[in-house]
């Protein structure tokens, strides 16, 4: 990463850099939204990535063996539909930092995070909360409400939620550790975010499974704006699970078919409760239809339904392409870009914007959320003046503009081009 000593204002400088930047060539995979006569300045791939160019073959590859093969593509297609998750295995598992064992592509993120639970939140009389932060996603908020209230818990009881205890609402390590040592005995499952979507947060996922793990308490991570944005390590890390979709950093199209991580120590847990399904029985005897559910081992073991093939193809094509670019690689593209947005809006309209994503590199990812030094209106007239000049973040309320340089197809040019445009809204 460079160091900001090293960065420089101006149009020149930053394209002299893109032009210098071994992934530059990736930008060229992707379908790039037109605006006027050129291109968009597209910021907004924390909420849904570009559109890889080979992802258009890759669906008609399949709707070409379904329309000539019907029920044998199965077996004789192009790429087999039998064992088609496969093909997104090895790939993903490298993404995540996982045995190929651990992961498995399958239904959306809401869903995994209920089919966790099953199986992970195991409340009893002693021991029956969830820690989560206090501004967690809403679709987490509402699931493990839903669970405390299934198990028959009072959310008011049974949820502790962590405030930020850092400027702009941001949550230190300190405080996990504080709230596990006040309240650990009494918390059954640890859920929090790999990077949190209003303030751009990076969480230490290993450093809080081992807080949470010596109290006693299960680990799950949700992983929706960490993975392809950060390296997430999730073998190592140790934590019991994690979910996460693949639409946003991961490219792989609205709604698309989510992710699922369970650790190998739960690979044989065949005795933990879980809700089972079809495809989630072992392969060598599934075919067998037989009354009682052997699960697969490993995720494999928590799928419930056949796979999509229409929603794996271009999750197929995008792990592809981020196993030849590399997440090593794409983290320390998006340092150095994340670090020269930070330093511009720093150096150039520090009186207009205030940056809530943390300064610390390590503690943050491919998005800066931002705040218009002012009243609400302020902020949504900024981001309209964006948006009409082709720049696309996105608006969280109540009152954050979000912007996401991600490395696979954004430029320093496009950052420059925004805190120019940023520059001359007045």
């Amino acid at each position: 990463m460079s160091d900001s000593l090293e960065f420089q204002t101006g149009l020149a400088w930053a394209q002299a850099r893109d032009r210098a930047d071994p992934l530059a060539a990736f930008r060229g995979e992707f379908c790039i939204p037109p605006h006027d006569t050129g291109e968009q300045i597209y910021l907004c791939g924390n909420s849904l990535g570009l559109m890889p160019r080979a992802t258009r073959q890759a669906l008609a590859d399949e709707l070409d063996d379904w329309s000539a093969l019907a029920v044998e593509a199965h077996f004789r297609g192009k790429n087999p539909w039998m064992p088609y998750h496969r093909l997104v295995r090895e790939h993903l598992a490298g993404l995540v930092g996982a045995l190929p064992s651990e992961v498995v592509a399958m239904n959306s993120l809401s869903a995994n995070l209920h089919l966790m639970m099953v199986s992970f939140y195991r409340p009893t009389a002693q021991r029956g909360a969830i820690l989560l932060e206090k501004r967690a996603f809403p679709s987490d908020r509402y699931a493990l409400e839903s669970q405390v209230r299934f198990h028959g818990l009072d959310p008011a009881q049974a949820l502790i939620e962590l405030d930020g205890d850092e400027a702009n609402g941001t949550i230190s390590l300190d405080a996990i550790a504080q709230a596990l040592e006040r309240d650990g005995e009494r918390i059954a499952l640890v859920l929090l975010p790999g990077v949190q979507y209003l303030t751009g947060q990076v969480f230490d996922l290993k450093a809080i499974t081992r807080l949470a793990h010596a109290k006693g308490c299960t680990v799950g991570f949700d992983l929706a704006h960490a993975v392809g944005n950060v390296p997430v390590d999730l073998h190592d890390s140790g934590c019991d699970f994690a979910v996460w979709c693949h639409y946003k950093y991961v490219n792989s199209g609205p709604g698309a078919v989510a992710g699922c991580f369970v650790h190998e120590r739960h690979a044989h847990s065949e005795q933990r409760p879980r809700f089972a399904g079809w495809w989630g029985h072992d392969q060598a005897t599934r075919f067998q239809m037989g009354p009682e559910f052997r699960p697969t081992p490993g995720a494999d073991g928590w799928q419930l339904s056949n796979p999509p093939i229409l929603a794996l193809a271009p999750l197929r094509v995008s792990l592809e392409i981020f196993d030849r670019a590399g997440i090593a690689r794409l983290r320390e593209k998006s340092l150095a870009l994340t670090a020269y947005l930070a330093w511009l809006i720093e150096r150039e309209v520090p009186q207009l914007l205030d940056v809530l994503t943390p300064a610390e590199p390590q503690r943050r990812g491919s998005q800066l959320s931002l705040r218009v030094k002012g009243p609400r209106d302020a902020g949504r007239q900024l981001f309209e003046h964006l948006a009409g000049r082709g720049i696309v973040g996105d608006w969280r309320e109540p009152d954050v503009i979000r912007v996401a340089p991600t490395a696979l197809y954004n430029r320093f040019e496009d950052a420059a081009r925004f805190v120019e445009a940023v520059a001359r809204w007045q």
